[in-house]
């Protein structure tokens, strides 16, 4: 029977095959049209196993993992906000009072340590000097143009970026749970960015406008990927427990009111129903069902479940 991968369904047409059937004969497709196009059949067999060719699993972007052991994360979900690493930040001002001869640095530039941000002649020497950078970072704030007195006022403000906090809103009922040194899973609107940081002090003190405590998580930022002012999801790691066997979360689909993974063979993908036991944000122990080492459906497994789905709608017919 042929069938559609679900990456493919809203392709129009007839499928293609080089290899013979339908699609053989006097203009026939060849091999590499097959391959320009991914058109290839999938094949549910009655047993429930849906074959499904490299080039379509490729194409339908199915991952597959080998089942094996893993740590099981308890976890207590948070959120909070990335904002500057306070200790990176530098508040800049002239060393004497004078006018402002030229500022060639803007707000958002990257500046080195001892690269200069403006240039100021002194009201009582008449000299010019210069106004640099005390560390390398980005210009987060500039008030400072040609022309005016420097007075005593702020003319930069210039952060260092490479690390950044997470500040994270703990509700009095979780204080007990979160400490200093504890691991912190961050996740951004994007689900593909995620890294982990380490609780660095918990506020001895709460606010009384939101009822909540601050617990400040350090976070790496050498990518830039974590910018201030953005919102985050959190998860702080409160225990670890080492499993034989887990899945990734991902595999997990559901057939007849049951947890089952396609599992991987010579034969194709087949469904296998499983007791599972703890569970985290990214896996889930299993207790029975699969065996260590077999080869299973992660990331886009419900492309399966949807093939296997649609051959028994047709094989009921």
């Amino acid at each position: 029977m042929k069938l559609w991968i679900y990456a493919l369904l809203l392709v129009n047409g007839s499928l293609v095959s080089g290899c013979g059937g339908e699609g053989s004969g006097p203009g026939a497709s060849t091999a590499g049209d097959v391959a320009e196009h991914a058109e290839e059949d999938a094949h549910v067999e009655e047993s429930g196993t849906v074959e499904l060719t490299p080039q379509q699993i490729a194409a339908a972007g199915i991952e597959v993992l080998v089942a094996g052991p893993a740590r099981i994360r308890e976890t207590l979900p948070l959120y909070g906000v990335i904002t500057p690493n306070a200790v990176g930040v530098r508040q800049v001002t002239a060393r004497f009072s004078g006018v402002i001869r030229s500022a060639p640095k803007s707000l958002g530039d990257a500046v080195r340590q001892g690269e200069t941000l403006a240039t100021v002649e002194s009201n009582e020497s008449l000299q010019a000097f210069n106004v640099t950078s005390p560390l390398t970072g980005v210009i987060t704030a500039r008030d400072a143009n040609p022309g005016e007195q420097t007075g005593e006022r702020v003319l930069f403000t210039v952060a260092d970026l490479s690390t950044v906090w997470v500040e994270l809103a703990l509700f009095p009922r979780d204080i007990a749970k979160v400490g200093v040194g504890q691991v912190v899973r961050i996740r951004g609107a994007d689900p593909t960015l995620n890294a982990e940081g380490a609780v660095i002090w918990v506020a001895p003190f709460g606010s009384s406008a939101n009822q909540t405590l601050t617990a400040r998580v350090l976070l790496d930022n050498a990518e830039r990927h974590w910018a201030p002012g953005l919102y985050v999801a959190a998860e702080v790691t409160l225990a670890e427990t080492d499993v034989p066997l887990a899945v990734d979360n991902d595999a997990l689909q559901t057939l007849d009111g049951r947890s089952v993974v396609f599992v991987n063979d010579e034969h194709g993908f087949e469904a296998h129903p499983l007791r599972l036991g703890r569970s985290d944000s990214e896996q889930t122990e299993v207790l029975a069902g699969l065996t260590a080492g077999e080869t299973y459906a992660a990331r886009n497994s419900f492309i399966l479940k949807a093939e296997l789905g649609k051959g028994e709608s047709e094989h009921g017919h």
